[in-house]
């Protein structure tokens, strides 16, 4: 199934989405008839453009949400947080696919509506996700940062184009599960709500705030798709250390610019996220594979278990051992 939509400020997905799947919206929520699959999308209206969107179902066929971005940059901002166990694939264009991977840095996903993104959903997989759109004018004085930074001075002026990853914490993940179960209607409902969508964007503003970025710089299309081949180049081994100039080359970036517009769009330094990465990935070998820490090790690409145990410590504060034996 293809979902194809234009981001526009006037777009209300969920009656959109319905019209698609011929069903009626109650309530501000649809539920997915049981042809389809199972569960339910909700709309929700935290304050005068301020609304979040819960999708929450399994369908049987596989789902193709292609966003074409507008030629002009909206006055709202949008922040996707997906929860999905899972995994699913981001396509850039109509020939890159990227998979998510276990090292899922792309759980929240900020973002200007001039720029396409296709997600697909395999079928017979739990869809969980949920988008947080408010007016940039209302963002400022919600944040009420004295003196913002120039990341987030960017997407309160909602002037250019611009993308940002960040990974979701546990905390994030639970305040996802209260906002999308079942919840009796009571004069504190909307109250409720508005509670948890702000610790949401607490969160992900800290979590760009804490980048200190000095400036930013504007992003289109073809370099969003750059960084996803980089990005799936970096992951696609985590046993071989990257080499930044056959990076550069095989996207077709100068090598400053690679490094300026990575650590951008994913908060860190191309050699910071390929360690990341191969520490969440040395967690899942040990804890989901049953592997031993010298097996973990090497099939990691280290040659001194020392150098592995110390890296793996640092990164989850326990030896890779008592990590394996689940103390």
């Amino acid at each position: 199934m293809l979902i194809e939509f234009v981001t526009d400020v006037d777009l209300n997905f969920l009656h959109f989405f319905a019209g698609r799947l011929n069903v009626p919206v109650i309530d501000n929520r649809l539920e997915i008839p049981s042809s389809l699959g199972e569960g339910f999308v909700r709309w929700i209206d935290i304050d005068t453009d301020f609304r979040m969107l819960v999708h929450r179902y399994r369908l049987k066929e596989e789902l193709v949400l292609r966003r074409i971005g507008t030629k002009e940059p909206t006055t709202f901002v949008s922040i996707i947080f997906y929860s999905n166990e899972e995994p699913f694939t981001l396509i850039a264009d109509h020939q890159q696919k990227q998979v998510f991977t276990r090292y899922n840095d792309l759980a929240v996903q900020i973002f200007s509506n001039t720029l396409d993104s296709t997600i697909t959903f395999p079928a017979n997989s739990e869809i969980y996700f949920t988008v947080v759109a408010i007016r940039a004018a209302n963002l400022g004085p919600l944040l009420r940062m004295s003196k913002p930074d120039p990341l987030i001075q960017t997407i309160i002026n909602s002037k250019d184009s611009y993308l940002f990853y960040e990974s979701m914490s546990p905390e994030a993940q639970i305040t996802l599960k209260e906002i999308s179960e079942p919840k009796e209607e009571s004069g504190l409902t909307n109250f409720f709500y508005r509670v948890k969508v702000e610790s949401l964007l607490l969160y992900v503003f800290s979590q760009l705030h804490n980048r200190q970025s000095l400036r930013h710089n504007p992003i289109n299309k073809a370099d969003v798709e750059k960084l996803f081949i980089i990005r799936t180049e970096i992951l696609n081994d985590l046993s071989v250390q990257p080499s930044l100039p056959q990076l550069a080359k095989t996207a077709g970036f100068s090598e400053t610019k690679m490094k300026d517009l990575f650590r951008q769009v994913f908060g860190n330094s191309i050699y910071s996220y390929y360690q990341n990465a191969r520490m969440e990935e040395a967690a899942f070998l040990l804890k989901s594979k049953g592997y031993s820490v010298s097996e973990t090790g090497y099939a990691l690409g280290f040659t001194n278990l020392s150098h592995f145990t110390r890296l793996f410590e640092r990164h989850h504060l326990q030896k890779p051992k008592k990590y394996s034996a689940g103390a």
